[in-house]
């Protein structure tokens, strides 16, 4: 799903200076260059949270699994109650860091 997958969880939380894009590339064909705002753990998985360069409040929300030194794989999240609780603790580490 996304081209851009160069770095480990620790770089992209350790990298504070440059933001780290990923271009998601979908299956009809829309690119959307997004920011990776954080990795974060919701009941012992791995969850990535992107904002999409388009001047837009959205943020996206997929699962993240790092398959090799250096690389990571963005995974869909289907089922609709996993994705509930991965928001619901990402929205408790947005307030929680305002």
């Amino acid at each position: 799903m996304a081209d851009d997958k160069n770095k480990t969880r620790e770089e992209i939380e350790d990298d504070d200076d440059a933001p780290m894009i990923v271009t998601l590339e979908y299956d009809d064909g829309t690119v959307v260059e997004t920011e990776v705002m954080g990795v974060f753990d919701a009941d012992g998985k791995d969850y990535i949270a992107l904002i999409p360069n388009d001047n837009s409040d959205d943020v996206y929300i997929y699962g993240y699994k790092e398959t090799g030194e250096d690389e990571f794989d963005l995974i869909d999240i289907e089922d609709d109650k996993e994705f509930e609780r991965a928001v619901e603790v990402f929205d408790k580490l947005v307030s929680e860091e305002e």
